[in-house]
């Protein structure tokens, strides 16, 4: 196979994550669905080339990636005509990968806590504690934004890219609420304005915000 492939589903915020990415950098690329709800990320085809069977999955002639971060950075570093998503000075490069760790590990895992009883065991009730990890998330990026306009000081980089596919998936459990975090609100909006948002991101995220209104019912102490 020839060309580059990205594997995914786009309710998934990483996904949407590597999308935004992708449509940043204006390359030509073939996107194949993988319903991860109906297990076809087990199928062995896929599991040969990503033992650990998640999405999004890259396959860039022959080279295989996982992990949205680790997509996004190779992308920028290999295709990008200059460093202005990905800075190659080591103090700035730092302060993005903190920002891309933060993602993983702070922003996005309350939400995974909370869809994964969801989807796989079809719970529909959240326990309010899970939802203090969500309010953490808002806390910290207020704090982040506070003297910028982007995560990584004056320019975008694959830190907003990432985090706003996770953040604005957020919004389905708990509200965005504009007075208690502007520098957040306004920094979703100048996000939005990016011509490639709405393809790489607001559609998915759309899709995926209708089903956890749908499906989580209720949060409780």
């Amino acid at each position: 196979m020839s060309g580059m492939v990205l594997y995914g589903i786009d309710i998934s915020p990483p996904v949407r994550a590597c999308l935004l990415t992708l449509k940043a950098l204006g390359l030509q690329y073939e996107y194949k669905h993988v319903d991860i709800l109906s297990g076809e990320q087990l199928a062995e085809d896929f599991t040969k080339n990503n033992p650990q069977h998640t999405v999004p999955t890259l396959n860039d002639n022959g080279t295989w990636l996982w992990d949205s971060h680790a997509i996004c950075a190779y992308l920028v570093d290999k295709y990008a005509k200059d460093d202005s998503l990905y800075p190659r000075d080591l103090a700035l490069r730092a302060r993005v990968h903190q920002r891309l760790f933060f993602d993983a590990s702070i922003l996005y895992m309350p939400l995974r806590f909370i869809t994964i009883p969801m989807f796989r065991f079809n719970r529909s009730i959240v326990p309010r504690e899970k939802t203090q990890g969500v309010i953490e998330g808002y806390v910290l990026m207020e704090k982040f934004l506070a003297n910028s306009p982007y995560l990584v000081g004056d320019r975008l980089t694959i830190a907003d890219l990432c985090c706003v596919a996770t953040a604005s998936s957020l919004a389905g459990v708990v509200e965005l609420e504009q007075e208690k975090y502007p520098k957040l609100h306004a920094w979703m909006e100048r996000l939005k304005k990016l011509p490639y948002y709405e393809e790489g991101n607001g559609v998915g995220c759309k899709k995926y915000l209708e089903i956890l209104k749908k499906r989580l019912t209720a949060i409780v102490s």
